[in-house]
C-alpha cells in the first residue's frame, strides 16, 4: 500500500501553556496550504493542554503525550521528529501565532528556489502590545556573521527546511540547556552550502516566553525598536495591540487576526513604513556626521 506522505510536518512542542495553545493550533489549522501532519509533542503537561488538543478534531493532528524531558523538552521534540512523513518541516510554538498563508509563502518560495532552509521576517511582539520588526537578513556577509557568532534573532516559528538537510545534520542539540533552535540553525546554515533564504515577508508574530519574565523576552534589538515605538508618533496603529483588561497578547492578536480581514496586509505594509522610517532617522542623525568626519 503506497502511504501519502504531506507537504509540511509541523513540530509544536508544549508545556503548560493551555490558556493559548488553543489559538497556535487554530492558526495552524487555518493555514491555506493544507497538505500537512501538526505534531504537537506535550512534554510533561500537567495543565488542561490534552484537553485543548482533543477539542481539535482534525485528522492531521498527531498527539505525543510525553513524560517531562530534561530542560526545553528538545530530547521529545526529537521523538517526534523521528516519526515525521513531511517534505519540509515547519515550526510552530505554542504561545505564537501564524497568518494564514505562512506555509505557502515559505513553502512557495524554497519550492521555487530550490533552498533547503529558509525563515520569514520575524515580528517579536512586547508583553505590552508592541508589533516590532526585526530586519534579520542572512544574505548580508557581515549580518550572517554576526548571527553564526553571536545570538539568535529568528524564531522557530519563522523557519522551514528540507527533511533531507534535518537528517543531514542531525536532529536538536540535547546536551544543551538552551538555544538548541540557534544551534541546529548554525549547523543548517553550514551545511546548506548557500542553499538557504529570507523571504523578506512578516508570516506571523513571535510573543516574549511567559517565563522570561521580559517585556521583549530579553531581546537588546527589541528594548531598542519598543523605545523607539513608544517614542515614535508615527508607528503604525496596525504595530500596537490593544490588551483590555487581563486579556493575553495573544487573544489580542487573534482577535484581529480572524477579525480583521485586511489586517495582515496592514501589518505588512507597516513594517514597510517603519523600516523606511529607521532609515531616514539613520540618515539624519549619522549622516551629517559622516560627511563632517570626511572634511
Amino acid at each position: 500500500m503506497t502511504v501519502t506522505r504531506p507537504k509540511f510536518s509541523i513540530l509544536l512542542p508544549t508545556h503548560n501553556r493551555c490558556d493559548v495553545l488553543g489559538l497556535s493550533i487554530d492558526s495552524v489549522l487555518r493555514q491555506t496550504e493544507t497538505d500537512f501532519e501538526l505534531l504537537i509533542v506535550a512534554d510533561g503537561c500537567t495543565d488542561d493542554t490534552l484537553a485543548v488538543v482533543a477539542g481539535r478534531a482534525d485528522p492531521r493532528i498527531r498527539l505525543f503525550d510525553l513524560p517531562k524531558a530534561a530542560g526545553f523538552g528538545y530530547a521529545n521534540r526529537n521523538l517526534a521528529l523521528r516519526e515525521a512523513r513531511g517534505h519540509y518541516v515547519a515550526f510552530a510554538a505554542h504561545d505564537d501565532l501564524w497568518f494564514p498563508d505562512h506555509l505557502a509563502v515559505l513553502g512557495g518560495t524554497l519550492d521555487r528556489t530550490g533552498a533547503e532552509w529558509g525563515y520569514s521576517q520575524p515580528l517579536w511582539v512586547s508583553t505590552d502590545g508592541y508589533v516590532l520588526p526585526y530586519f534579520t537578513n542572512l544574505g548580508l556577509a557581515d549580518e550572517f556573521q554576526l548571527f553564526m557568532t553571536n545570538s539568535n534573532t529568528i524564531p522557530a516559528q519563522c523557519v522551514v527546511h528540507t527533511r533531507r538537510l534535518l537528517e543531514q545534520v542531525g536532529y536538536w542539540p540535547e546536551d544543551v540547556a538552551e538555544a538548541a533552535d540557534w544551534r541546529l540553525w548554525q549547523r543548517m546554515l553550514r551545511a546548506s552550502a548557500g542553499k538557504a533564504v529570507f523571504v523578506p515577508v512578516a508570516t506571523g508574530l513571535h510573543f516574549s516566553a511567559r517565563w522570561r519574565e521580559s517585556r521583549v523576552s530579553g531581546s537588546a534589538d527589541g528594548q531598542v525598536l519598543v523605545a523607539v515605538a513608544e517614542r515614535a508618533a508615527w508607528w503604525p496603529q496596525a504595530l500596537k495591540l490593544h490588551l483590555a483588561g487581563h486579556q493575553t497578547e495573544q487573544s489580542a492578536a487573534w482577535a484581529v487576526l480572524v477579525g480583521e480581514a485586511d489586517w495582515v496586509s496592514a501589518v505588512r505594509l507597516a513594517v514597510s513604513t517603519v523600516a523606511g522610517r529607521i532609515a531616514w532617522m539613520a540618515v539624519r542623525n549619522l549622516l551629517p556626521q559622516a560627511v563632517a568626519a570626511q572634511g
